[in-house]
C-alpha cells in the first residue's frame, strides 16, 4: 500500500489544483515580483511568484476535500503521495498541511504525513457553544442598530446558498454557507468579529456530520428565516434562530 494512501480511500482524482498552477511551478524558490536585475536597464518586474499560488491552490482544494469528506477522518495522507494526485511536488502540499495542522484539521504523524483530525461529539457540541457564545450576542445587537433594510441587500447571498444546497454539494455549499456569514457579521462593521467568526465556522464546516442533502436543504433555509427574524427586530426569534444555526441544541 502506498504510504499515506489508505484502503479504498484517499483523495479522489477530481479534485486536482489547476492546470495554471502545475504547468511551471512546482513548489521551487522564487524571486519576489517587485526585483528587479539591475545589471541592465530598465527591466520590468517579474510575475508574482507562482510558488504561493501552487501552495493557495493546494490549501484551497485540501480544504474542500475535507469538507466533503474525500480526506477520511483518522487516515494519515503522506505529502508526496497527495502531491502525485494534484500533480505537484510534495513541497507545496507539505506547507498546505501545515497551515490546516495549525487550524486544527489535520494533525502531524512524523515521518509519515498528516492525519486527518477525528472529531468527536463533544468536539462538535463544544465548538458549536463557542460559535453561539460569540455569534448571538453580536446579532442580538446588530438586530437592534442595523437599519431593518440592510438586511434586504443579503438576500440574494442566502437565495444563492439555498440553490447551492438543493444540489448536494457538500464543499460547494460550505462556501456559499460562509460567504453567506461574512456578508452578515460585515454589517456590524467589525472587521475582527468577521475574521474569528470565520474561522470558527470553517472548523465547524470541518467537525460537521456528513449531512445528507436534505440537511444542507434546511440549513439553509435558516438563513432567510433569520433575515426575516432580524428585519423585524424580532430579537427572541434571531436569538433562537441564531443560537440552532450554530449548532446549540435545546
Amino acid at each position: 500500500m502506498e504510504q499515506g494512501r489508505p484502503h479504498g480511500t484517499g483523495v479522489r482524482p477530481g479534485i486536482a489544483v489547476p492546470a495554471q498552477a502545475t504547468s511551471s511551478a512546482r513548489g521551487e524558490h522564487t524571486h519576489d515580483a517587485s526585483e528587479y536585475d539591475y545589471g541592465r536597464a530598465a527591466r520590468p518586474a517579474r510575475r508574482v511568484p507562482q510558488r504561493y499560488s501552487v501552495r493557495g491552490q493546494v490549501l484551497d482544494a485540501l480544504r474542500k476535500a475535507l469538507v466533503s469528506g474525500e480526506l477520511v477522518p483518522g487516515e494519515v495522507y503522506s505529502g508526496p503521495a497527495l502531491g502525485e494526485r494534484f500533480g505537484v511536488s510534495a513541497t507545496p502540499v507539505r506547507e498546505a498541511m501545515q497551515q490546516l495542522a495549525l487550524e486544527g484539521a489535520v494533525e502531524v504523524v512524523p515521518n509519515r504525513g498528516f492525519r486527518v483530525t477525528s472529531r468527536t461529539p463533544r468536539d462538535v457540541a463544544e465548538l458549536a457553544e463557542v460559535r453561539a457564545l460569540l455569534e448571538v450576542p453580536a446579532l442580538l445587537r446588530m438586530a437592534r442598530t442595523v437599519p431593518a433594510g440592510r438586511w434586504c441587500e443579503l438576500r440574494p447571498l442566502a437565495e444563492t446558498a439555498a440553490v447551492v444546497a438543493a444540489g448536494g454539494d457538500r464543499a460547494a455549499y460550505a462556501e456559499a454557507d460562509r460567504a453567506f456569514h461574512r456578508a452578515l457579521f460585515a454589517l456590524g462593521g467589525n472587521q475582527q468579529l468577521v475574521l474569528v467568526a470565520d474561522e470558527l465556522h470553517r472548523r465547524a464546516q470541518w467537525a460537521a456530520p456528513r449531512e445528507r442533502g436534505e440537511g444542507l436543504v434546511a440549513d439553509a433555509a435558516e438563513h432567510l428565516r433569520l433575515l426575516d427574524a432580524l428585519a423585524a427586530r424580532d430579537l427572541a426569534a434571531v436569538e433562537a434562530l441564531a443560537a440552532r444555526h450554530c449548532g446549540v441544541r435545546p
